[in-house]
């Protein structure tokens, strides 16, 4: 009787992470094309004297629509900390299916003109306004029904689900080069990915739908107003920043070998654009495999440990991996570099977001995370395209995008240290808040 009541509850459990994950998918679907067909939306939507301007326009979209990640948190956080996880993670997927909608189906700028770049950057916008709740929504849902002894594990498939959305998005990239020729791809092909996300919408609204509240939250007796989680994250307001720090490493390290892989791959390092999807999908594939595993390691030896170690193991191998890359040029090459920093980034994810879960104070849960995620993303993780970009243009080197790197992993070091030394947090947090 008690195995089966495990194995119903397991069963459960592995339900509910498949459908609150399921919206992280697309979110992290849509941002990745954004950023894979960077090249040929900047020349659909944008009129520009050369590609170098139109990529860095395109991209400059792309971190714009970053900034609205705080606003997003600052609203939306507040509510799903008042009304629920379930309804907030209902409001967040409909504001991103909106935007999606907007990106796929916008005329180009020979038929709109200027119209056509203000509608994307509105469409980006809007995804960047329910993404600032979203990853915290979706931490805090796992993090709640997680058991102590598993919850890096468990929270862990936050950042996993988004690899599948990277390995899928690359996938049909492929078939996508495979079928049509550059100058169709350039035309109109790219959209067809944008498309099919738009498709799957309706399956993810009824996954999403199905989804129970946490009976952690279900369970208060009082749920903070507005104003009240406002001010409680006003008071806790060195944590938040600290947590945004720490947050700096894994947004950054993200999005340069994820969405901005392709680019510099094929841009800088003159690798065809199937050998970039490649790369793309191996390092899908290998955070996949390795966030987990990252979870396990902060439930079996801390967070601290792992996150302290991490970030001092990529602010002195990022510049190594890319000089030996650029310096020799190849797939394979790429693919090892790409690898180590998959794992690197893969561990200190898994240890980071659980860890975030758990230093903010519990009333203000999910809106403490989405400040502390949202801001990091936006001053470091979605400028990352835009600056790796242009340091190499006014550098001309092309492992520079490395300084960037070692940069976040330094802002995160010094931010960890603070965190667990100063704060004088456990080795194991017990799901307790930090109040500094």
């Amino acid at each position: 009787m008690v195995q089966a009541q495990a194995e119903q509850q397991s069963t459960s459990r592995v339900r509910a992470i498949f459908n609150v994950t399921s919206g992280n998918f697309l979110e992290q679907y849509d941002f990745f094309l954004f950023g894979l067909y960077a090249k040929f939306i900047g020349e659909t939507f944008f009129k520009s004297e050369s590609a170098y301007a139109a990529l860095i326009k395109t991209f400059l979209i792309f971190a714009v629509s970053f900034l609205m990640r705080p606003i997003g948190a600052l609203v939306l956080g507040p509510y799903v900390d008042r009304i629920g996880r379930r309804k907030g993670l209902m409001l967040t997927l409909t504001i991103m299916a909106f935007g999606s909608v907007v990106i796929a189906f916008t005329p180009g700028y020979e038929t709109i003109g200027i119209a056509a770049a203000v509608l994307i950057f509105v469409g980006r916008l809007a995804q960047g306004f329910s993404a600032g709740v979203e990853l915290g929504g979706v931490s805090v849902y796992l993090s709640e029904i997680a058991d102590e002894h598993n919850k890096g594990f468990i929270t862990s498939w936050q950042s996993a689900s988004q690899q599948v959305a990277v390995i899928f998005a690359a996938l049909l990239g492929f078939g996508i080069h495979q079928i049509f020729t550059e100058q169709q791809v350039s035309a109109w092909a790219w959209r067809i990915p944008f498309i099919v996300g738009c498709l799957i919408i309706p399956a993810i609204f009824y996954l999403r739908g199905n989804l129970q509240e946490t009976e952690d939250f279900a369970s208060r007796k009082h749920h903070p107003t507005t104003k009240e989680i406002l001010s409680t994250l006003a008071k806790n307001w060195k944590i938040v920043i600290a947590g945004m720090l720490m947050v700096a490493t894994t947004t950054t390290m993200f999005y340069f070998i994820t969405v901005y892989t392709p680019t510099y791959g094929k841009e800088i390092l003159h690798l065809t654009s199937t050998q970039s999807l490649i790369a793309t999908i191996f390092v899908g594939a290998s955070n996949f495999i390795f966030l987990p595993i990252g979870g396990i390691l902060a439930d079996k030896f801390g967070r601290k440990v792992i996150l302290l170690s991490m970030t001092i193991l990529i602010l002195f191998s990022a510049y190594p991996l890319l000089n030996w890359l650029t310096h020799d040029i190849s797939l394979a090459h790429m693919l090892v570099v790409l690898f180590v920093l998959s794992v690197l980034y893969s561990f200190y994810n898994g240890a980071l977001v659980v860890t975030l879960t758990e230093i903010m104070p519990k009333t203000v849960r999910t809106a403490g995370f989405s400040v502390a995620y949202s801001l990091a993303t936006s001053v470091f993780g979605g400028l990352t395209p835009v600056i790796s970009t242009y340091i190499v243009e006014q550098t001309g080197s092309q492992s520079a995008p490395a300084f960037w790197l070692m940069t976040a992993a330094v802002v995160s070091l010094i931010a960890t240290s603070y965190v667990f030394m100063v704060a004088k947090m456990h080795v194991v947090p017990k799901a307790a808040a930090v109040e500094l």
